[in-house]
C-alpha cells in the first residue's frame, strides 16, 4: 500500500464519521471520534490483510495457527498506528480536527481477551510473527465480559463485569465462518463398506460465529489475524414455551449457549464451573480445527499435506482437545484409517508447557468428559490404550509408572499427558524450566521420546514496551545509537559503551524521573496517595498467586515498618512499594493477601512518624494499559517466586528493557537475565531449585518463627491486626498449613535472604552512578528477550516455517 498523508487520513476519518455515525467532526464526541479513527485504521489493515493472504495463498506458504484460551492484547489503536508508521500522521490529522490523539486512545478499553502472562505471550507472538513476515493466525474465544474488572472495597477484591465490547468491538470484523459444535448425546456405531462409522445422535448443537481482529506488524507488508468465536444457539427462542407464558424457559437454550463465551476462566470449584470450562475449551478448539481444515481443503487437494502447510500450536493445556478433534475430523468426516490420521495429527501439532504447578496441569473428571464429549472420549480412550502399550515396552511391569503417565487414570483425563503423547514437539519457556520438564515433571516422557523436548525462552514485544510505552527513552536511545534497534533488539547492546558516561547516565535518570512523575500523578488520581518521585519505586505487578510470593514482599515491608517505628531516623532511601494483581475469583488466600497489602498501605500511608520514608500502594485492575505507565517508571522489579515454580515470566523482561533492576530468585527467566547482565547488575537472593527441593522434605516453618525475632514479630502483627484487621488465617497458613503443608512456598525460609538483599538495594541506590549504570546495562542487555527472537526459534526448531516476507 502507498503511504497515507495527513490530509488523506483526515479525509478518511471525515467520511467514516459521516457514513457510520452521521456526524461531523466538530460535533463528534471523543468516543465517536475514537471509533471513527479506529475504523479507518482497521480498514487499512483489512486491505493489507487481503494482499498478504493472497501472497500466502499464491506462494503456497505454510502457516502457524496459534491456539490459546487467552490473548492479552491491551489497547489496539496506538499499537496499530505505530506499527503502520501512521502515529505521527494520525496525531496531526486529529489535531487539525480539534482532538488530541492521547484523549482518543484513553477511550479505548483493554480488550477483554486475556488475564496474565500466558495471554500476553500469545499476543506478543502474534505481533512478532507478523513483524517478522510469517503467515500466522491466532484462535480463541470472543469473551463478552473478559475475566473481570477488579474493584478494591475495604481491601477486598470485588469482581465486576468488564464490558469491553461497548467500545472495543470496533476492532472486530464479523466473518461469515459459522461452524456447529456438538455437545452431549450418544454415539451410534455401524460398519459401512468395511469401515467403522460413528454417528453422533441426540446432541446439543452450539453455533460458533466468528469475528476477526487484524494483527499488525512493525513497518511490514504482513498483516495476520486473530479469529475469535462467539457461541450462539440455532434457535434464540422456543415460541411454543413462550406462548404458554414460560418466558424464561423459552430463552433458556439461548442463555446456556451464550454462557460459553461470556467469561474468561469461570470459577471451577464446583461441577457447573468445570462443565462450563470444558465446554469453552472444546467449543473454541472444534470451531478452530474445522476452520483450519476447511481452509486447507479450499487450497490443497488433500489433508495428507496438512503437516506441510499448517502447524497447530497448543499454548498450554487449554487447547489440548485439538488432538482428538483433529482425529475425529480425519476419521469420521474424511475416512482416514487410525494410523494415517494419527501420523497427520502428530506431525501437525506441537505443545508449549507453561507451568510446573500440578494444579495447572488440567485434569477432567472422566464422567463429565464422557457425558459432554462422547465421541471425543472414545478417541481419547483409544489414544490412551495404544500409548499404554508403548509405555509397557519401556517400563515393563511398572504398573504405577504406566498409571502415572497414562492419559486416563484414576477416573480422570490428564490433558498435559494427552499433549505429550500427540505433539511432535514439547517445549519449556526458559532454560531452567525446560530442564525441570526433562528431569522432573515429564521425566518418564523424556525417557520415551527425548528428541521431542526443546526450549524456547519467552520474549516480549519490545517495541511496545519501549518505543510505545517509553517514547522519551526511545528517542534518546535513537540519538545515541540510531534506530536499527527497532528492527533488531540486539542493537541495544551498543548502549554499553555509555555505561561509564555520567552525562548519558544523568539523561537516563532524568527520563526515568519524568516517567515516575507520570506514575505518581496516576497514583494520586487513582488512590489518593501522594508519593515522592525521588523515592525508589519498588514494583511487583503480576497475577496474584502464592508461589509468586507477594506475601514475602509484604513481610519485608512490615519488617521495614517495624524498623522505622523503632528508629524514625533510620538512614534509608525513601521507598514506594507498588503492587498490582488480580486473584482468581475462587482463590480465597490470594484475595486475603491482596487485602493484607491494602491494609498495610492504610497503616503505613497514614503514619506521620514515618516521614514519608515508606509508602505502599495497591493499584486496582492491573492491565496492559496500566503496565505501560508502570514499567517505564520502575526502579526495582520484584521477581521473587520460590525457585522452581515460575516457568519463565515476561514482566521481568518488560521491566528490564525500561531500565529497572531485578530483585529475584534464580527462577524462570531470571536465570537468563542474570547470565545476560552479570552478577553486579542484578540482586539475587534465596534458595536455589535443588536447595528448595531438599528443604521441602523436612521443612518446619515454626523453627524460623522461633529463632528469628523479626518473623516472630511480623506473625504476631498479623494475628493482632493491621489497620484494625486480623490476618490470623495467613499466620496459620504459614505456621500450621493444611494437611501438614505449612508455608508451601517457603516464605519464611527465604525471608532473611530477602531482607538482606533489600538492604543491598538501598546501598546501591545511594551510590548514584552505580545504580544508574546498573539500569543502563539492563536496558542494553535486554535484546535477547525479544519475542522476534522467540518466534524465529519456534519457526526454525518446531514449526518448520519460513518467512513470507523477508
Amino acid at each position: 500500500m502507498k503511504n497515507i498523508t495527513k490530509q488523506e487520513f483526515k479525509k478518511l476519518v471525515e467520511q467514516k464519521l459521516m457514513r457510520v455515525y452521521s456526524a461531523e467532526y466538530g460535533d463528534a464526541s471523543k468516543a465517536v471520534m475514537y471509533k471513527a479513527v479506529s475504523l479507518v485504521t482497521r480498514d487499512i489493515l483489512a486491505q493489507k490483510r487481503l494482499e498478504f493472504y493472497n501472497r500466502i495463498k499464491d506462494g503456497g506458504h505454510k502457516q502457524i495457527y496459534y491456539m490459546s484460551m487467552e490473548f492479552l492484547l491491551g489497547r489496539s489503536l496506538k499499537n496499530n498506528l505505530f506499527n503502520l508508521d501512521l502515529l505521527d500522521v494520525a496525531t496531526k490529522a486529529v489535531k487539525e480536527m480539534g482532538y488530541e490523539i492521547e484523549d482518543l486512545m484513553e477511550v479505548e478499553p483493554d480488550a477483554g481477551l486475556g488475564n496474565g502472562g500466558l495471554g500476553r505471550l500469545a499476543a506478543a507472538y502474534l505481533d512478532s510473527l507478523t513483524s517478522c513476515g510469517y503467515a500466522a493466525g491466532g484462535f480463541s474465544i470472543r469473551y463478552d465480559y473478559g475475566i473481570f474488572n477488579q474493584k478494591i472495597v475495604d481491601g477486598w477484591q470485588m469482581e465486576m463485569p468488564d464490558r469491553w465490547l461497548l467500545d472495543g468491538s470496533v476492532w472486530l470484523n464479523p466473518r461469515d465462518s459459522v461452524y456447529e459444535v456438538k455437545f452431549g448425546g450418544r454415539i451410534e456405531e455401524h460398519w459401512e463398506n468395511g469401515r467403522l462409522v460413528c454417528e453422533h445422535k441426540d446432541y446439543t448443537p452450539i453455533i460458533a460465529v466468528s469475528f476477526e481482529m487484524p494483527i499488525s506488524g512493525y513497518k511490514t507488508d504482513a498483516t495476520n489475524f486473530l479469529r475469535l468465536w462467539s457461541a450462539r444457539t440455532k434457535n434464540d427462542i422456543d415460541m411454543a414455551l413462550f406462548s404458554k407464558g414460560e418466558y424464561l424457559k423459552a430463552i433458556e437454550a439461548k442463555a446456556m449457549a451464550e454462557a460459553i463465551s461470556k467469561i474468561l476462566y469461570p470459577a471451577d470449584n464446583h461441577y457447573e464451573g468445570k462443565s462450563l470450562r470444558l465446554k469453552q475449551q472444546y467449543f473454541f478448539v472444534s470451531a478452530s480445527i474445522q476452520c483450519i481444515v476447511k481452509y486447507h481443503l479450499k487450497t490443497y487437494a488433500s489433508l495428507d499435506t496438512l503437516p506441510d502447510k499448517a502447524a497447530i500450536h497448543i499454548n498450554d493445556t487449554h487447547p489440548a482437545l485439538c488432538v482428538p478433534e483433529l482425529m475425529r475430523i480425519l476419521l469420521d468426516e474424511h475416512g482416514y484409517g487410525w494410523d494415517d490420521a494419527w501420523n497427520i495429527v502428530c506431525e501437525t501439532i506441537s505443545y508449549t508447557n507453561h507451568t510446573v504447578m500440578q494444579e495447572a496441569l488440567e485434569k477432567w473428571p472422566q464422567n463429565l468428559f464422557a457425558e459432554l464429549l462422547p465421541r471425543i472420549f472414545q478417541i481419547v480412550k483409544e489414544i490412551n490404550q495404544r500409548y499404554c502399550g508403548e509405555l509397557w515396552k519401556v517400563f515393563p511391569g511398572e504398573w504405577s509408572k504406566i498409571a502415572d503417565n497414562a492419559i486416563l487414570s484414576d477416573h480422570e483425563i490428564r490433558m498435559a499427558n494427552l499433549c505429550l503423547v500427540a505433539s511432535h514437539s514439547v517445549n519449556g519457556v526458559s532454560a531452567l524450566h525446560s530442564e525441570i520438564l526433562k528431569n522432573d515433571l515429564f521425566a518418564d516422557y523424556y525417557k520415551v521420546a527425548p528428541s521431542k523436548f526443546k526450549n524456547v525462552t519467552n520474549g516480549i514485544t519490545y517495541r511496545r514496551w519501549l518505543a510505545e510505552a517509553n517514547p522519551m527513552l526511545t528517542d534518546y536511545i535513537t540519538e545515541l545509537i540510531g534506530n536499527k534497534f527497532l528492527h533488531n533488539a540486539e542493537e541495544l547492546e551498543k548502549l554499553l559503551v555509555y555505561k561509564g558516561n555520567h552525562g548519558v547516565l544523568d539523561k537516563f535518570a532524568e527520563i526515568k524521573l519524568k516517567n515516575k512523575e507520570r506514575l505518581a500523578a496516576y497514583i494520586k488520581s487513582a488512590n489518593g496517595v501522594t508519593v515522592n518521585p525521588e523515592a525508589i519505586f519498588d514494583v511487583q505487578v503480576k497475577r496474584l498467586h502464592e508461589y509468586k510470593r507477594q506475601l514475602l514482599n509484604a513481610f519485608n515491608i512490615l519488617n521495614l515498618y517495624r524498623r522505622l517505628k523503632e528508629n524514625p531516623n533510620l538512614d534509608i532511601q525513601p521507598r514506594v512499594f507498588i503492587f498490582g494483581a488480580k486473584a482468581a475469583s475462587s482463590y480465597y488466600m490470594a484475595k486475603l493477601i491482596i487485602r493484607l497489602i491494602y491494609m498495610i498501605g492504610e497503616m503505613v500511608n497514614n503514619d506521620p512518624t514515618l516521614n514519608d520514608k515508606l509508602k505502599v500502594v495497591f493499584l486496582e485492575n492491573y492491565r496492559v494499559s496500566l503496565a505501560e505507565i508502570i514499567m517505564p517508571a520502575s526502579d526495582i522489579s520484584e521477581q521473587i517466586s520460590v525457585a522452581g515454580k515460575e516457568a519463565s515470566g515476561t514482566g521481568n523482561m518488560k521491566f528490564m528493557i525500561n531500565g529497572a533492576v531485578t530483585v529475584g530468585t534464580m527462577d524462570g527467566a531470571n536465570v537468563e537475565i542474570h547470565e545476560c547482565v552479570g552478577e553486579e547488575n542484578i540482586f539475587i537472593f534465596g534458595l536455589l531449585v535443588d536447595d528448595a527441593e531438599k528443604l521441602y522434605a523436612h521443612y518446619n516453618p515454626t523453627e524460623y518463627y522461633s529463632r528469628d525475632s523479626r518473623i516472630h514479630g511480623i506473625i504476631d502483627m498479623l494475628r493482632t491486626g493491621i489497620a484494625g484487621v486480623s490476618f490470623s488465617e495467613i499466620a496459620d497458613r504459614l505456621l500450621l498449613g493444611t494437611g501438614g503443608n505449612a508455608d508451601p512456598y517457603l516464605v519464611l525460609a527465604d525471608f532473611a535472604s530477602y531482607v538482606d538483599i533489600q538492604d543491598k538495594v538501598d546501598i546501591a541506590y545511594k551510590e548514584i552512578y552505580r545504580f544508574r549504570r546498573m539500569s543502563l546495562v539492563n536496558t542494553a542487555k535486554s535484546g535477547f528477550f525479544s519475542s522476534d527472537r522467540s518466534v524465529d526459534e519456534y519457526a526454525r526448531k518446531i514449526w518448520a516455517l519460513n518467512r513470507v516476507i523477508r
